[in-house]
């Protein structure tokens, strides 16, 4: 075990709002033991920023880990050449240039279709009711998973994300995550017959037609419908949440002083939907006045960078005006988040400014309940606006 100086915390109260204790870690012992999480925490920005690129040292190979256990293998748990191999044959679906030229539209047609479902109404819960079937239908044309109703589809992804966060080993959560990943594969086996007579786009055949194994392509699908569900539509109702409560600050969007882009990147510094990542330590190593052992648990705290004061000012504020490019929301390493670029494009160029403009006067309407730590965002934000 490391000898980092342990710090304590409360597990509910850590899930309920892990910033305090975060905060206190930052200032009284920026890496440290908590003994509730079985885990060595590395909280400041610039060391999280450092080295989570030390991949020999912090390794993201976890043999029988959590991700590894309900998701086998993948390419999340891989460093170095295995890794690369994996990640350059993903490329080609998440590009850039294929978000703009294949997926834009798809998501336009997605969040136009959802809005018209809601419009008449006047009144929704907004996670449920449009951030969770907008992402997931998304999800469903890049990953090639047609075949998965939409609902199923965000309750896989909660599901495999309960059990990877499962440190406390609660064997409900163990048995709906093993269930999920299960539902997944024999999916992606119908889907692989079709995708291979049509080839496309889509994940599943972009990593077919690479020539990788059906376990890998599994394997990456599986950690995609985990952040890939998750972060989006946490974004997407959490971005909603902080400009209606923050009406000045979304008054600028109107204006034209800033943009939908500029409020999405800030919401995920502040708020950051994925907020760890795990990693082995795979020999003996010292860094930050810390000394490792090989097999200890690092979890590299995305969460509390992004709020280091040491790079923001008034860091727990909301502030769309601010300068973000230190933020480190989607990873600062090899494993950068493959999807961002949908990502920003699915919520900054459609999900917000079209929801915005197409359900006026759009208001809270009730409690707005926040949840989690390893993965943070608004459990219900009840909404209503003008018919």
């Amino acid at each position: 075990m490391s000898n980092a100086p342990v710090f304590s915390v409360d597990p509910q109260a850590f899930a309920a709002d892990p910033y305090p204790a975060l905060a206190g870690m930052r200032a009284q012992a920026p890496v440290c033991f908590v003994p509730e999480l079985g885990a060595t925490l590395i909280t400041r920005r610039d060391d999280v920023f450092r080295e989570e690129k030390r991949t020999g040292v912090f390794s993201s190979y976890q043999p029988g880990g959590l991700l590894q256990q309900i998701m086998g293998d993948n390419m999340m748990r891989k460093d170095g050449d295995a890794h690369m191999v994996e990640r350059k044959a993903l490329f080609p679906a998440l590009s850039p240039r294929t978000v703009r030229d294949v997926w834009a539209d798809k998501f336009r047609a997605i969040v136009t279709h959802h809005l018209e479902t809601l419009k008449p109404k006047g009144q929704a819960e907004l996670v449920r009711d449009f951030a969770l079937p907008v992402a997931a239908d998304a999800l469903r044309e890049m990953t090639g998973l047609t075949n998965m109703p939409t609902l199923r589809m965000d309750y896989c992804s909660q599901a495999m994300l309960d059990g990877c966060a499962n440190y406390v080993g609660d064997a409900d959560i163990r048995r709906k995550a093993d269930a999920a990943s299960a539902s997944i594969d024999a999916l992606i086996d119908a889907r692989l017959v079709a995708l291979r007579d049509a080839p496309d786009m889509s994940i599943i055949s972009v990593l077919d037609q690479a020539g990788l194994s059906r376990d890998a392509i599994a394997g990456t699908i599986k950690v995609i419908i985990g952040g890939g569900q998750n972060e989006p539509r946490d974004a997407i109702a959490g971005t909603a949440w902080a400009l209606m409560t923050h009406p000045d600050q979304h008054g600028r969007i109107r204006e034209g002083k800033n943009s939908y882009k500029d409020a999405f990147g800030e919401y995920i510094r502040w708020v950051t939907p994925i907020g760890m990542t795990p990693r082995r330590v795979a020999k003996a190593d010292t860094t930050c006045g810390v000394s490792f052992e090989p097999d200890d648990t690092v979890f590299f705290m995305f969460s509390s960078a992004c709020r280091d004061g040491a790079h923001f000012d008034a860091p727990d504020a909301f502030d769309i005006t601010r300068d973000v490019s230190a933020a480190i929301p989607f990873g600062a390493g090899p494993h950068f988040c493959a999807g961002a670029a949908a990502s920003r494009c699915m919520i900054a160029e459609f999900a917000l400014p079209m929801m915005f403009d197409q359900l006026p006067g759009l208001e809270i309407a009730g409690d707005v309940p926040f949840q989690g730590w390893a993965f943070r965002g608004p459990v219900s934000l009840p909404v209503r606006w003008k018919t």
